[in-house]
């Protein structure tokens, strides 16, 4: 019988890519379990970490966070964006007013999960930004983001409005007073490491639930410091 004399090769390893994880921090366990679900389905770890483990944000990389708009949300998003592999993290509030969302708006909220939360419109938020999450950001050209912004229209009138999505061609906004489609506006707002930036545009669109669009004046110069900003957030 022939003898073989070949070497037997080792399998080669798989390498699979690491999930990306999502912190749940301090959430009550019902809208805790509601969200891993939600993730889930969108295939994103997620990870409960209680408040006397809040180094963890810190120590460990994570992609988004979803915390608490109480009191203290706002040290604990600069003790996660304190971390250099989590100074771009995704930040989702739960639950809070309005008057908290805009407390907070200059710390850059990504979204915010509503109270009561329901699984219908939760799942819907996660869809929505998972592109985001994952790092897939060739097919994500928004950039969900709640950040406090001044319009000026063309009669020197003055309103202020937050953020929802922003792009470098135009932005979504949600206030409570809406100008009229077709208005000429200016907006002012900041991000991050952006100072504040104001750029011409349009009103282009509106709801009844109190939001719409400003489409960008494209031959305003300005928008050049936000595309570039756009460009170095999303390749950080």
């Amino acid at each position: 019988m022939p003898i073989s004399t070949g070497t037997v090769l080792a399998p080669i390893p798989v390498h699979r890519k690491t999930a990306a994880r999502v912190a749940l921090f301090d959430l009550p366990d019902a809208s805790a379990q509601i969200l891993t679900e939600c993730f889930r389905q969108s295939g994103i770890e997620t990870v409960s970490i209680g408040r006397e483990h809040i180094t963890r944000l810190q120590r460990e990389k994570f992609e988004a966070c979803v915390l608490p708009l109480g009191e203290a949300a706002g040290s604990i998003i600069e003790l996660a964006r304190g971390s250099a592999s989590n100074s771009r993290i995704i930040i989702y509030g739960l639950g809070g007013s309005a008057q908290d969302a805009m407390r907070y708006s200059k710390l850059c909220l990504n979204a915010v999960f509503h109270e009561p939360l329901e699984r219908s419109a939760a799942m819907k938020l996660v869809r929505s930004t998972r592109m985001l999450v994952l790092h897939e950001f060739r097919r994500y050209v928004r950039i969900p983001v709640m950040t406090e912004v001044g319009i000026v229209m063309t009669d020197g009138a003055r309103i202020t409005a937050t953020s929802q999505e922003i792009s470098s061609g135009g932005m979504s906004l949600k206030g409570t007073h809406v100008p009229e489609q077709g208005s000429q506006v200016e907006v002012s707002f900041s991000l991050l490491t952006l100072p504040r930036v104001w750029v011409r545009g349009q009103v282009s669109w509106k709801n009844t639930n109190k939001s719409f669009g400003i489409r960008f004046d494209s031959t305003d110069e300005r928008r050049q410091r936000l595309r570039e900003w756009i460009v170095a957030y999303l390749e950080a």
